[in-house]
């Protein structure tokens, strides 16, 4: 309660609405960690760690005020100042700069006219190529301003004016860029595909291999399907290390959301072969040892290893633009995995031994338990007057046994009446079913009564017989 009390009212308020506070300070130096960013996702995430870390916010607001005013996105400036005032009212940096804000707000204004003006013009040359790229400086500016509505619906009238699988990949790469920020997620995935299909040259495809498998892979993941994400990022060419998508994410992150994603949905085998033996990804694991020190030691089977290095870097993966609001379910996924795999060569183990083993508490560890076999995801009882975790145990020799008495009478059925197919077809009669029931019991019973000649019990005789069809 102490530690509640010394938090910002700010942060206290967010943590009763729900929203995540991240109390601990990271791993990592703000300054050198964005730096390694470029674009509007450099703002994006100091805004990010602005509202979350009570630990970092005034460096981290400072720092995006003034990523703002190299821009000319006002609005994010605004927010920015905002965030600040709420939090840290008696900062210098916490009151706007009128100045600054309408002076960028005239020169947006008279960029935006000359730029549409430019557009009418081409339009009227009727200059195809002119009017793409009036299209592409007047999405780029919107773009800039922080108008992602316009620049979207600017990008999206290149596409009438695209004259080469060159032209509709660059419309494409933009609209996927201005998407993400969005959170768009399907527009990433339809673009990613439109891409994918095009007929390009091989140095093409491979040079947007990295950036189309990242886009996916962050698409995939926001829709919280981590196996198809990994594998997305796992795939990813380590071009992207020497030619940098910064704009939207690092190698690094590609090492972390893949080993995680990977942890999260991936068993032992996938692991072993997807991850640690892929020669394709093993580059980018290089930039982060740790992911691969957590992805060992599952392998492994030392779970507890496992998890203890993935919560010493939880705080920063809280503080991440894209990987915050899955990191709850990533991690569980990951510990009630490790527990199940844990357990599987026990027919039963005692409480105290799996706290032990997954360094926690007998009632946190059985708190979990009772939260995992009702979800289904353990098949175990607890005693809870030993305190041993006891495994379901299945007859699987009773099984087998009803199986074959099963399949035995399935035989004796279908043999019998084989044979009585046979018997009338020999006898020269015809047996037909009631016109109401030929249609319903025709196909139930025709591997039995149909002749070569699709009909029902036809003879071989032109006078056979006819009788009503017997009751079984």
């Amino acid at each position: 309660m102490a530690e509640q009390q010394e938090l910002p009212v700010y942060f206290r308020n967010a943590v009763a609405a729900g929203r995540p506070v991240v109390k601990d300070p990271p791993k990592f130096d703000l300054e050198a960690y964005i730096a390694n960013y470029k674009g509007k996702t450099r703002f994006e995430r100091l805004l990010l760690i602005g509202k979350t870390s009570p630990y970092l916010y005034l460096e981290a607001l400072k720092a995006a005020i003034a990523e703002a005013k190299q821009g000319k996105d006002v609005q994010g400036y605004e927010l920015a100042v905002d965030t600040l005032h709420e939090i840290a009212p008696e900062e210098p940096g916490a009151t706007a700069d009128l100045g600054w804000i309408n002076r960028t707000t005239k020169q947006v204004k008279v960029e935006t006219d000359r730029l549409e003006q430019e557009l009418k013009g081409y339009k009227n040359n009727l200059i195809k190529e002119s009017i793409r790229m009036g299209n592409e400086d007047l999405g780029s500016h919107y773009h800039q301003i922080g108008d992602l509505s316009a620049a979207t619906k600017a990008y999206g009238r290149m596409r009438d004016y695209c004259t080469t699988p060159a032209h509709i990949a660059s419309m494409s790469f933009k609209i996927i860029h201005v998407s993400i920020e969005q959170g768009n997620w399907m527009a990433v995935q339809s673009n990613v595909l439109k891409i994918g299909n095009l007929n390009q040259r091989e140095d093409e495809q491979k040079k947007a291999q990295p950036r189309l498998a990242v886009a996916m892979g962050l698409a995939q993941m926001a829709s919280g399907n981590f196996k198809k994400a990994a594998n997305s990022f796992l795939s990813t060419d380590p071009r992207l290390l020497t030619e940098g998508y910064s704009e939207v994410i690092t190698a690094n992150d590609v090492a972390v959301y893949g080993g995680i994603c990977a942890l999260a949905s991936m068993d032992r085998n996938e692991l072993q072969s997807l991850v640690l033996e892929n020669p394709t990804f093993r580059n980018f694991l290089e930039l982060e040892p740790h992911i691969r020190r957590a992805v060992s030691f599952f392998c492994s089977s030392k779970y507890g290893q496992c998890l203890h290095v993935l919560e010493a870097y939880k705080t920063d993966y809280l503080l991440d633009l894209y990987l915050q609001r899955h990191v709850p379910e990533l991690y569980y996924a990951v510990r009630s995995k490790s527990i199940v795999q844990y357990f599987i060569p026990f027919s039963c183990v005692t409480l105290d031994a799996m706290a032990s083993a997954f360094g926690t508490t007998e009632d946190s560890i059985e708190d979990e338990l009772v939260d995992m076999i009702e979800r289904g995801n353990l098949e175990a009882r607890i005693d809870t007057q030993n305190r041993v975790l006891t495994a379901k145990t299945t007859d699987a020799r009773s099984a087998v046994h009803r199986g074959a008495l099963e399949m035995a009478k399935n035989y004796e059925k279908t043999a019998h009446l084989r044979l009585w197919r046979m018997n009338i077809i020999n006898a020269g009669l015809e047996v037909r079913a009631p016109k109401n029931q030929a249609r319903e019991q025709g196909s139930a019973f025709g591997d039995v009564f149909m002749g070569h000649s699709g009909g029902l019990g036809t003879s071989s005789g032109e006078g056979g017989q006819r009788f009503a069809r017997p009751r079984f």
